[in-house]
């Protein structure tokens, strides 16, 4: 994390910063951020969450339709929109001072388009460490460090306590249906499967490819994960997958422990071991 103070300053006025300080963000690019910020945007849900849960809901005042955690983030902040389309109107009256958005989940575009008023600070998150170091970050741009190191440091010892050596079961991880797509190398959900004892069948693809009935059949999985989110995969889902893969074990899996790279992580490694 590089940080480096910029004229520094003192105002009168409630609203703005002591300290302009220039961070680096998980992309590389230099944030010119008033430090501490004292109005944020968050146009990622899993960040929104950890925004709260570091103890800076005060702060926020901007989040996406889709920020569900906590159950009082959409009423507490405005909501600007969802994550890849804004309300620029909306944002630019809520005169944010530092906006968190992520590389995956957000258009390059729409960023840029912000990034030319606003200081925006993107993570870009693949892996557990990458994560933590989100976490790490954002604690400190936001001016709760503290509390952020010690999250990291909980959740990096919880993950730790998963065996490491077993064998892993070979596992497909389904996102969508209509067409077929799961979760394959690059993503976040890929270091999870695998954290959580599996080895992914489409590792051999990248992102978040389509596939068809008879390319998940001949992968042959032992474990089909189908993911709560962003398809509502249910129940009633079960028995079509079933059909494909008749000797698989099929199973509804928490999409927010796969997926979600904030605090909702303290709850992953308890629930990996249970479906284990």
């Amino acid at each position: 994390m590089e940080i480096f103070p910029q004229n520094p300053r003192h105002s009168s006025s409630p609203l703005e910063s002591t300290v302009p300080l220039n961070f680096t963000d998980q992309m590389g690019r230099r944030v010119a951020v008033p430090f501490p910020p004292r109005r944020i945007i968050s146009l990622v849900p899993s960040q929104t969450e950890l925004l709260f849960d570091l103890g800076l809901a005060d702060k926020v005042v901007g989040v996406t339709k889709f920020c569900i955690h906590p159950a009082t983030a959409r009423t507490n902040a405005a909501v600007i929109g969802g994550t890849k389309k804004f309300d620029f109107e909306k944002i630019e009256r809520l005169k944010p001072d530092l906006i968190i958005g992520n590389k995956e989940e957000n258009y390059q575009s729409c960023i840029d388009q912000l990034a030319a008023k606003y200081p925006v600070w993107l993570s870009d998150i693949s892996t557990l460490p990458e994560a933590l170091d989100m976490i790490r970050r954002i604690g400190f741009i936001a001016g709760a460090k503290d509390p952020a190191q010690v999250l990291a440091d909980e959740i990096a010892a919880s993950f730790a306590t998963l065996p490491g050596t077993q064998p892993l079961i070979p596992a497909a991880y389904l996102i969508w249906r209509k067409p077929y797509m799961v979760a394959a190398s690059g993503t976040f959900i890929n270091d999870m499967m695998h954290r959580a004892g599996f080895t992914n069948v489409f590792a051999d693809r990248n992102r978040y490819p389509e596939i068809s009935a008879e390319q998940l059949a001949a992968a042959v999985p032992q474990r089909i994960l189908l993911s709560s989110e962003p398809y509502p995969f249910g129940a009633k889902h079960v028995g079509e997958f079933q059909a494909i893969c008749p000797a698989a074990t099929i199973d509804i899996v928490d999409g927010e422990l796969f997926s979600w790279y904030g605090s909702r992580l303290q709850k992953s490694a308890a629930y990996f071991t249970q479906l284990r």
